[in-house]
C-alpha cells in the first residue's frame, strides 16, 4: 500500500527548520501538484526553487514551512504560481500522481496535501476569528487572541468487502474521477462505532444486511485526509442489491477468479480485494 516503504520511514514529526540547498519543495494548486516526471517522480528543490526566485523574479524567496522527512530527503511547503516555469516541472493533478514512482514520493505528495489542505482552511479562529498563527513546539495552529488549539483534520473512514461465499461484492463510484472497481466506503458519524458505520453504509449504499464484521488493517490516504479502516463481512441474508444511485453507479457480485489484478499497489481497497482472491484460492 502507500505507506509501505520499508526499509524507508516517514517522520512525521514537526520540527522547526530551515530549508538547505537539497530539500524538497512542495506547492499545491486546486487539486494539482507541481513536479517533474520522466518516468521518475521529483520535486524542486530548494536549489531549484531559490535561483528561480532570486535570479529570475529578483524577489526573495517566499516562505517555506517543514513537514516531515522521508528517508533522507526534507520536505518543505511553499508558496509556487501557476505561471512558475522552472525547465520541464508543472502543476499535474493529484489524481494523476497515484500511479508514479517511487512509491515514497508519492506517498509525501499525498502527505503533504493532507497538511497543505489544513493549513489553508485553517487560517482564522473557529471561536473568535483571529488570526492563527503556528505553534513553535508542535504541529499544531492556535489562536494568540483565545488560545483555541486547531490541530490536522483526519477524518476515519471504512472500506467494506463484503463477500458470500465465493464472491464479493465491488462497485463503481458515481460521478467520480476514479473509474476502477471499488469497496463500499464511507466516512464514521458523531457517536458512531466503526463496526456501526460498515452496517449503516453497506445498507444505505446497497440495501443488504451483513454479519460477522471483522477489521482487517487501516491505511493513511492523504489525497483525501482520511484515516482508512478496513473490515471484512458477511452478507446475512439472501436479498436484491437496492443500488443507491448518487452514490454508485455498479454494485455486484464478482466470483474470486474475476477479482482484478492490483496494478498499483497503492490502496488498501485494492489490497483487501487481493487478499480475499488469495484466500478464496487456498
Amino acid at each position: 500500500m502507500i505507506q509501505d516503504i520499508a526499509p524507508m520511514q516517514l517522520d512525521n514529526s514537526y520540527k522547526k527548520k530551515v530549508p538547505h540547498a537539497g530539500s524538497r519543495m512542495f506547492g499545491f494548486g486546486e487539486r494539482t501538484v507541481y513536479l517533474e516526471y520522466n518516468g521518475e517522480l521529483q520535486f524542486l528543490t530548494y536549489e531549484q526553487w531559490k535561483d528561480y526566485n532570486e535570479n529570475i523574479l529578483g524577489r526573495e524567496v517566499p516562505s517555506c514551512i517543514y513537514l516531515f522527512s522521508i528517508g533522507e530527503e526534507e520536505y518543505f511547503l511553499t508558496e509556487i504560481g501557476a505561471d512558475t516555469k522552472i525547465g520541464e516541472f508543472r502543476f499535474y493533478k493529484m489524481f494523476d500522481v497515484r500511479p508514479m514512482q517511487p512509491k515514497e514520493r508519492v506517498l509525501a505528495a499525498a502527505t503533504a496535501w493532507h497538511l497543505f489542505v489544513w493549513y489553508r482552511d485553517n487560517q482564522f479562529c473557529g471561536r473568535c476569528g483571529k488570526k492563527l498563527v503556528h505553534s513553535e513546539t508542535q504541529r499544531m495552529l492556535q489562536c494568540p487572541c483565545c488560545t483555541n488549539m486547531v490541530f490536522p483534520k483526519i477524518a476515519p473512514a471504512v472500506i467494506v468487502g463484503v463477500t458470500h461465499g465465493d464472491k464479493i461484492l465491488m462497485t463503481k463510484y458515481a460521478g467520480r474521477e476514479y473509474k476502477r472497481y471499488a469497496l463500499i466506503a464511507g466516512f464514521t458519524e458523531i457517536g458512531e462505532t466503526a463496526e456501526e458505520t460498515v452496517k449503516r453504509e453497506v445498507m444505505e449504499e446497497v440495501g443488504l444486511a451483513v454479519k460477522n464484521i471483522r477489521y482487517y488493517k487501516s491505511q493513511p490516504w492523504g489525497f483525501d485526509s482520511n484515516l482508512l479502516l478496513g473490515y471484512f463481512c458477511e452478507l446475512a441474508e439472501e436479498e436484491e442489491i437496492h443500488l443507491d444511485e448518487e452514490e454508485l453507479s455498479v454494485a455486484e457480485w464478482v466470483d474470486y477468479h474475476d477479482v482484478p489484478e492490483d496494478r498499483e499497489k497503492l490502496s488498501l481497497t485494492h489490497e483487501m480485494m487481493t487478499y480475499f482472491k488469495e484466500q478464496r484460492r487456498r
